[in-house]
Order: C-alpha cells, then structure tokens, then sequence
C-alpha cells in the first residue's frame, strides 16, 4: 500500500472489528444477531489478536468494509494522519469546540467511505475487464 494510508500488518483483529464498529455506529447486539450468537460472544471475538479469515470475511460483510480493513487497521496511523492534517489549520480555529474523538470518528468514517468506493469502482473494472476477455 502507498504511504498515507491507515493500515498496518501487525493489527490485532478484534480490536480493529471493534473500532471499526464503533466508528460505523454498530452495537455489539447488533452484530450478535446478524451471526445468532450472544453479544458476550462478540465481546469475546473483539478480543483475539487472530481471527481466520473465514469469520473476518463475514463480519466485513455485516459491517460492509473490506477484509483487509479489519486485517491491517491501525488507529495509531490514522491518528497521525489526522493530527498532521488537521493541526495548525486556520480552518479549525474558528470551529466550536468538538471533542478530540468526535472529530477522528467523523475522519475514520470519510476514510472508510473513499476505501468503500475505490474497491467498489475495482470490482466494477475487474467485472468489466473479465467480460471482454
């Protein structure tokens, strides 16, 4: 991946589903029901460093962001994005007062949202190159 982006190979799985989920405001209860298993359950898979990448698969499905985001999601290099974009910037002088975590949520989910589209517009050209060849 190119610098700048907000992955990291040595991401702990559960922690990103976590982060991921709370940043796209879903409820541990919410996902338990998608997969009918308790939501200590899903506390439970919120916690292992590893998950296999059949279960990975099925809650980026629910969440409906790619695998690899839950793979390599690093909250640390995402913060350091934010902080050298949005430090020192006029524009946020004369904005009210937000508060730190409400800010890199609103960040995390514009970022979310250009992966979305970027890996949206591949599988439409991968779709699209298969049909010609």
């Amino acid at each position: 991946m190119n610098e700048g982006t907000v992955f990291s190979p040595t991401a702990h799985h559960g922690h990103n589903i976590k982060r991921l989920r709370e940043i796209l405001r879903v409820k541990q209860d919410v996902l338990a029901a998608k997969f009918n298993i308790t939501q200590q359950a899903v506390s439970d898979l919120e916690k292992k460093a590893q998950i296999n990448d059949e279960i990975l698969e099925k809650v980026a499905n629910v969440l409906k962001v790619p695998v690899e985001a839950i793979k390599n999601f690093s909250e640390d290099v995402a913060t350091h994005i934010i902080n050298n974009t949005f430090s020192g910037s006029a524009l946020l002088c004369n904005q009210p007062t937000i508060h730190h975590n409400d800010k890199l949520v609103e960040t995390l989910e514009q970022l979310l949202k250009v992966e979305q589209a970027k890996n949206a517009l591949l599988e439409k050209m991968l779709a699209e190159q298969k049909q010609v060849t």
